[in-house]
């Protein structure tokens, strides 16, 4: 596998940056576990953290000489220039950084006056002597030096010149790159380029970009970097970061292989993007974003029949890429906007081929139209939906078990616990079974009471289990009359599956919902119904 030109860096911050997210607290062995999700990906940079400041950080670096085998990154230590009037070689701070082994390091620099001389409480000249004296040290210890200039777009606005005297002083020390930071992220995207563009010209340094989303503009403003001369860019998986977040790393990239034809990552590595997207997220224990561009489950969906009337087509008419490219798929929703275009691919995408039988075509259409108006949806339930479907190709509903009742108590007891207690009688194989479960809730002791009549007959049950249930009040009525629906997501180990129940008593709603969630995890299974 060939490596992209190295003109370009890739460099990716979720080990630090990202983990300044609200709600994620990464261990060391979560880093490492990123890191390799990284390195597959193909970045060319990973930011470890800060080594000597954060003792997680240090412990990172030291397991990582041994454990991480990188085929396409460098790792990156993260720290800060030297204390005002001390000596580079003598600041524990520098110490640490060459002790961490990474064989580049960033450094943060300040570059807007007003926080030299509050923050750092120096002198303007002595925060460009420890710029200097840093990179300098550094570089003469072996290391590739990339210098954040932090508050770098307020400060350019403040003072100019001195925001471009950082630039200097770290580029006329050895820095390979200068970054420059819209660390508060108020830029917008003309604003950045143009000031990219002069800095560029003015001081001939190499320019990177680092993007904060407060304006909602991180990738743009990453892109318009580009525009204007930046050959660096910074970005965290899935755009996690402090406040609102950093540039996402998934769109900068696609946009910069698909709409610039820049090549930056290695051969094969962009289709890797929707899964990797998704493993960061399970990392940090973070559900992945539906509608994030590019990796998102939504990014290639299509509800509306006139969508699907011309995907049928072509798929180009309403898709700015092929999905695979970036390893995702297109899908088709099917709703009570639905025409008969949009059942068709969504027939196709599950296996059935409807466009030579318009009779049957138009029955699915008007069933979907009729349930979806009485509460179903079936664009978030594609299992109930093929049992429909697969109803009305085989003229008959799949049926594994025929249910003769069902019943859910809830006992209030005087010390304030509660019981929960459910009873199912049903037909199975030609035999007639009584089952009873306790349970958490209602739906939990009816959820049990089904396993136990069932998994003996069907063993397969034993490998499913509910992992998500939402519950939710339909529009039109009010209070305890309301209808109901119910979404129960349902996983063997190997897939999920949602299906969908509705009604005006939400045990019932749910019983459907249960019903269908192990009717379709039969079919998946290839058990055969019962005659």
């Amino acid at each position: 596998m060939s490596r992209p030109d190295e003109g370009f860096h890739v460099f990716d911050t979720t080990l630090r940056d990202g983990a300044q997210r609200e709600g994620i607290t990464l261990t060391v062995a979560d880093k490492l576990t990123i890191a390799r999700h990284l390195d597959d990906f193909g970045v060319g940079y990973i930011e470890g953290g800060w080594p000597g400041a954060n003792p997680r950080d240090t412990e990172f670096f030291s397991r990582a000489a041994s454990e991480l085998k990188l085929r396409h990154a460098q790792l990156v230590a993260f720290g800060a220039t030297r204390r005002a009037g001390a000596k580079a070689e003598e600041d524990p701070q520098v110490a640490a950084l060459l002790a961490s082994g990474a064989p580049v390091v960033t450094l943060v620099a300040k570059s807007h006056d007003r926080h030299v001389e509050l923050a750092l409480r120096t002198t303007l000249e002595e925060n460009l002597a420890m710029v200097r004296d840093t990179v300098a040290y550094l570089r003469e210890q072996g290391r590739r030096v990339f210098v954040d200039c932090e508050h770098f777009f307020d400060g350019y606005k403040a003072d100019p010149e001195y925001a471009k005297a950082v630039v200097r002083a770290a580029h006329e020390a050895g820095a390979e790159v200068v970054v420059l930071c819209d660390t508060n992220g108020g830029m917008l995207p003309a604003q950045v380029q143009a000031v990219v563009g002069v800095v560029l010209g003015d001081t001939g340094a190499r320019l990177g970009i680092h993007a904060q989303d407060d304006t909602g503009c991180a990738v743009a403003n990453t892109l318009a970097a580009v525009d204007g001369g930046a050959t660096h860019v910074q970005c965290t998986a899935n755009g996690y970061g402090e406040r609102v977040g950093n540039a996402n790393l998934f769109p900068v990239v696609a946009a910069l292989e698909l709409k610039y034809g820049r090549r930056v990552l290695p051969d094969g590595c962009l289709a890797e993007m929707t899964r990797i997207s998704h493993a960061i997220a399970e990392v940090v224990n973070l559900a992945p974003s539906t509608h994030q561009p590019y990796v998102g489950v939504s990014a290639f969906a299509h509800k509306a029949g006139l969508h699907a009337s011309a995907i049928k087509v072509d798929p180009d008419l309403y898709q700015h890429i092929t999905p695979e490219l970036v390893g995702n798929s297109m899908r088709m929703l099917v709703s009570d906007m639905a025409g008969r275009a949009s059942v068709e691919l969504k027939g196709k995408e599950l296996g059935y081929d409807l466009s030579a039988d318009r009779d049957l075509l138009g029955r699915v259409v008007a069933r979907v139209k009729e349930r979806e108006n009485e509460g179903y949806t079936y664009e978030a339930a594609d299992a109930s939906f093929e049992l429909l479907l697969r109803e009305e190709v085989n003229g008959r509903p799949e049926r594994y078990f025929t249910v003769e009742s069902w019943r859910a108590i809830v006992e209030d007891r005087p010390d304030g616990t509660h019981a929960n207690e459910a009873t199912v009688k049903l037909w199975a194989k030609g035999e007639r079974i009584v089952a009873t479960a306790e349970g958490n809730g209602p739906v939990n002791a009816l959820d049990k009471a089904l396993r136990v009549a069932l998994e003996r007959i069907y063993p397969q049950l034993a490998r499913m289990e509910l992992v998500d249930y939402k519950v939710r009040i339909l529009e039109g009525r009010h209070g305890t009359e309301s209808v109901t629906r119910v979404l129960a997501e349902t996983t063997d180990g190997q897939g999920e599956w949602s299906t969908v129940g509705v009604g005006t008593n939400v045990i019932a709603a749910s019983w459907q919902a249960l019903d269908d969630a192990y009717t379709y995890g039969l079919v998946r299974a290839g058990v055969r119904p019962a005659k």
